[in-house]
């Protein structure tokens, strides 16, 4: 009997219980709730806001306040430094590096036991549950699952405590018998130099029967290429013939989609979106009809959104899952086991559907143009690229785009520097065609189009291959789950990359 078939009685049982969720959506985030204040009531935030005198959703909202990372950071740096019951009961020791603010280069996510076991291992449980529900002949677990990861690095010197990507947190805290399932070791996943890494990777799973895939699009791109190379095989399918699924995340797939079903053609290879951030786990892609994601509530997170034009008020009103409606676009906010309250993480998604809530995730509050009043955000971004790909025959590796601000003749535009993997035959109509899709997806960005009395039409400037790499190398974020910010409202990161264009 196949390990698949054996274990899949235990991941139907909770699969089962993920059913429940468009019935019970409410009374279990108001559970997660309620353990969380529980939990929290004599740490220092905790007595800070009299959580011990909190027994509804109403009075939390009223005594906490919505968070930022600068909000927190004095406690997590107090915390890093060896604090125990701040934020959260006992001693934090690991943290995961993420993306800066503006006051700082980088942010440091405390990641607390209970948040690894309750809410990021369980994203990967349930994402193979769900799998195996929707792929009743799948053999996913009998053989390897290739899994990519970062690197991590003292913690202030302090004992037993890391700070790193939250990928190298995972892999570094896993369960001795989930290495039975994945590739590559743990002292290859670990590495910090992408480039010995990724080639240490392909030559680790090159000859493993490998069955599924779990990373960031670009990265894994990176590493089956380097497979092919030492194979010289044609497609991935020839090195691995039981392939079948990659679980992804951190990116877009759609600029990658193309470059992945020539690497793997046919239509037996699945492509699974979670979306699963330092901060948690939130969604998993649970249909594969259905491009949406379900919004995992019992995970120790409790979820509230904050509606886009209240965005930036000073004081932003937020509101429980069980008040949000379909079709809005929402800034995330969520209260952890790791000690984020009502911590604004800076995504924003819209929900498709309430019974389950689904959600597509829609961009980034700080990763937008809105320079003229054209509130260009990344959702659009990534469709009107697929439209002018399609119609061109063209495929994008990588993009970012900034505004060109006003002349002295009031001339201004968008500027995007894009790297191809495929080059449209005629990048003028490549442009016209990303225009025209950006105008019918967003009614600002056509109203300041019109006439080109506001905005003139976009440039496309092209980067030279593996511009991007340089840029993350020169800023040590290359490899892991970091990505140049794909919308600027500045010209600082397009400045920086036109500068090393050559």
């Amino acid at each position: 009997m196949s390990i698949t078939t054996l274990i899949r009685p235990i991941l139907a049982r909770r699969h089962r219980v993920i059913e429940d969720y468009a019935q019970h959506a409410e009374t279990l985030q108001r559970k997660v709730l309620q353990q969380l204040l529980l939990a929290a009531r004599d740490t220092e935030w905790g007595q800070r806001h009299h959580f011990a005198e909190i027994w509804t959703y109403d009075q939390f909202a009223q005594a906490c306040p919505v968070t930022s990372y600068d909000d927190l950071k004095a406690d997590i740096d107090r915390m890093r430094h060896g604090g125990k019951d701040i934020l959260w009961p006992g001693r934090i020791r690991w943290y995961a590096k993420s993306s800066g603010t503006t006051s700082d280069k980088s942010k440091f996510i405390p990641v607390s036991p209970q948040a690894l076991k309750d809410t990021h291992y369980a994203g990967g449980f349930d994402s193979v549950a769900l799998y195996l529900h929707n792929h009743p002949n799948s053999r996913i677990l009998d053989g390897r699952a290739l899994i990519l990861g970062g690197s991590h690095a003292p913690n202030y010197n302090l004992p037993h405590s890391l700070v790193g990507d939250l990928s190298a947190i995972l892999i570094e805290n896993i369960n001795p018998l989930i290495n039975y399932f994945r590739i590559p070791s743990k002292k290859t996943a670990l590495l910090q130099d992408f480039e010995q890494k990724r080639d240490r990777i392909a030559r680790e799973a090159l000859h493993r029967n490998v069955t599924n895939l779990s990373g960031v699009p670009s990265w894994m791109l990176s590493v089956l290429t380097r497979v092919m190379e030492l194979s010289g095989k044609e497609h991935l399918t020839d090195v691995w013939p039981n392939l079948e699924v990659f679980f992804h995340g951190g990116v877009a797939f759609t600029p990658y989609r193309e470059q992945y079903h020539r690497l793997i053609p046919g239509n037996r290879m699945s492509y699974k979106e979670t979306y699963n951030a330092s901060e948690g786990f939130f969604g998993i892609q649970s249909n594969p009809d259905d491009a949406a994601l379900l919004l995992m509530i019992d995970y120790g997170i409790f979820f509230e959104f904050i509606p886009m034009d209240e965005v930036n008020s000073t004081t932003p009103h937020a509101i429980p899952l069980w008040e949000v409606q379909a079709g809005k676009n929402y800034a995330m906010v969520i209260t952890t086991s790791s000690g984020l309250w009502r911590y604004l993480i800076g995504d924003t998604i819209r929900f498709t559907q309430t019974a389950p809530y689904k959600f597509v995730i829609t961009g980034r509050t700080k990763s937008f143009i809105n320079a003229f009043g054209e509130e260009l955000i990344v959702d659009n971004a990534e469709k009107g690229l697929e439209r002018a790909c399609t119609a061109t025959g063209a495929e994008v590796l990588e993009y970012t785009a900034a505004p060109v601000f006003m002349n002295e003749a009031g001339k201004c535009r968008h500027q995007w520097l894009i790297e191809f993997s495929r080059l449209p035959a005629d990048m003028d109509i490549f442009a016209q065609e990303l225009d025209q899709a950006l105008q019918t997806i967003n009614s600002d960005y056509e109203a300041k189009r019109f006439k080109d009395i506001t905005l003139q039409r976009l440039e496309i400037v092209t980067a030279r291959p593996g511009l991007f790499n340089d840029w993350l190398r020169q800023h040590g974020k290359l490899g892991g789950q970091h990505k140049v910010p794909r919308l600027s409202n500045d010209r600082q990161i397009m400045e920086q990359m036109l500068a090393i264009n050559k």
